[in-house]
């Protein structure tokens, strides 16, 4: 049993600092949808798709954990959410589907799937690649929820559209609301990780070294 595991392939952050198992693995599937819950905390009040910590969380979460069990605990959150538990944004839950914001939520199990792919080919190591790879999973949010925002946009009345974006062009109301005002923050998530994921493992190698320095 103490063999089981469901962190597949090459090992990421999370496996240097834990020893693969199925306990551990659960373990940390559970720590990163409760981060992920914490972080939608985190909200500054935008409609229709509120600005919060949680894509910060996604691809943090996917990057340590790798793609499976990163995807498993964006799966997670998505349940628990939808299940009633008040996890989303605000307490959100259950209304998901109804939300602007529902197609972004479904997105963070494919982007931190991605981002954990690409951690486990060592992206996270460097400063460009971990940049390069918070990027690439946050396009993969918008490509889930830019969609979804243009469907509930699009069966609000034209009077609605005009009031809250000043058009009554679906495509620009999609763009003004689900994008632009996220940019500068997805661009300073992208850097933040750039600049902790190489340098914890630039810790871990010197602690290895450290190590291996005092057995010799």
């Amino acid at each position: 049993m103490s063999n089981l595991t469901l962190a597949f392939g090459r090992p990421t952050l999370a496996d240097r600092l834990f020893s693969r198992s199925l306990v551990t693995d659960l373990i940390l599937i559970a720590a990163g949808t409760a981060l992920t819950s914490i972080a939608a905390q985190l909200i500054i009040p935008l409609w229709p798709v509120p600005i919060t910590g949680q894509t910060f969380a996604v691809l943090l979460v996917g990057s340590t954990l790798g793609a499976v069990r990163g995807a498993l605990s964006m799966a997670l959150y998505l349940v628990l959410g939808v299940a009633g538990l008040p996890v989303f944004a605000s307490g959100g839950h259950g209304s998901l589907f109804a939300s602007p914001s529902g197609g972004f939520v479904i997105g963070f199990v494919f982007a931190a799937a991605l981002t954990g792919w690409l951690a486990q080919r060592e992206w996270d190591r460097k400063v460009v690649g971990t940049f390069l790879s918070f990027a690439a999973g946050t396009v993969v949010i918008y490509a889930f929820g830019l969609p979804w925002l243009y469907t509930v946009l699009g069966a609000f009345p034209p009077a609605s559209l005009t009031r809250f974006f000043g058009t009554t062009n679906v495509l620009q109301a999609t763009i003004t609301g689900g994008i632009l005002p996220f940019l500068l923050g997805d661009t300073v998530k992208a850097l933040l990780a750039a600049a902790i994921l190489p340098a914890s493992w630039r810790l871990i190698r010197r602690a290895d070294a450290a190590a291996s320095k005092n057995e010799g």
